[in-house]
């Protein structure tokens, strides 16, 4: 290992231990941005486990506030280069909403826009900057409410990180750079996410089953409208709304069907399909 990377993890270390000094469940992260340590269940087809087996490799289900875990952990992965910081745990219950300025999108100004819409503005909170020019903003949400994963759903650009999600830790280095707080906000408590705000970042209420059957016909149309440099995005948002309305191990299949009809694989539209579960915080 070069010896930038075991300085870069000596120091993700520290920032990691930090972090849970503050009370945030912390991983350890590759230059990837992928949890650095690989699941002991990868050739194992059996049932589901978050970590009940006791061994590491549990993505965000390893994270953790204790110190000695948190060395266990960076010991098992010497090669991680940044660590995550898991949401919806407390005592925070951290939400984060992660504003992308690649791609053309503006989505700073998206959400002020949404924010005047709705009658609602951000306080003063910790902001995390990355690599590419984006934001992470941290606030905190209540202990009854979960709130999931979604990506561009409030408006193109917007991320949510939020239960079963991560967002990359400060100090963190990953192979497009460094992530560093905004200078002014790294010594602030993460702040209460705004009423308005909050009941955006909620699913929408369940609607009736052939009002749903409807939505599902939609989406699988959207899907086998795309053209190609459209095809894996198109599915990609489809599923995630799927997901966010309950629709999705019932579309899977069809939206599946409608992006090898476009021209993916049935193994391309699979893998995007399962990465939209696991962005809304859903399991495929």
């Amino acid at each position: 290992m070069a010896t930038t990377d075991r300085q870069a993890t000596t120091l993700a270390l520290a920032h990691a231990l930090s972090a849970a000094e503050r009370g945030l469940a912390v991983l350890p992260l590759s230059r990837t941005k992928l949890p650095a340590l690989r699941s002991p269940h990868h050739d194992d087809p059996g049932p589901a486990c978050h970590g009940e087996c006791g061994r590491f490799g549990h993505g965000v289900y390893d994270a953790s506030t204790d110190p000695a875990r948190v060395r266990e952990m960076f010991a098992a992965a010497p090669w991680a280069t940044g660590y995550g910081i898991a949401c919806g745990l407390p005592p925070y219950h951290l939400i984060g909403v992660d504003l992308d300025t690649k791609s053309g999108t503006d989505a700073p100004a998206a959400l002020r826009e949404l924010g005047l819409r709705h009658l609602f503005t951000v306080p003063d909170t910790v902001v995390v900057l990355t690599p590419s020019g984006g934001r992470h903003l941290w606030l905190t949400g209540p202990p009854d409410v979960v709130v999931p994963n979604s990506a561009s759903r409030l408006a193109p650009g917007i991320d949510i990180r939020g239960a079963g999600g991560y967002l990359v830790g400060p100090g963190s280095r990953t192979a497009h750079g460094a992530y560093g707080t905004l200078p002014g906000t790294a010594q602030l408590p993460p702040a209460a996410c705004p009423p308005a705000l909050l009941r955006l970042l909620l699913p929408p209420p369940r609607t009736p089953h052939r009002a749903l059957g409807d939505h599902g016909h939609g989406l699988v149309h959207f899907v086998l409208t795309a053209h190609e440099g459209q095809r894996n995005t198109r599915l990609f948002w489809a599923a995630c709304r799927a997901y966010e309305n309950g629709l999705g191990p019932a579309l899977a299949t069809p939206l599946a069907e409608a992006a090898r009809r476009t021209g993916l694989t049935e193994q391309e539209a699979r893998a995007t399909i399962a990465s939209a579960a696991r962005m809304t915080g859903h399991r495929p």
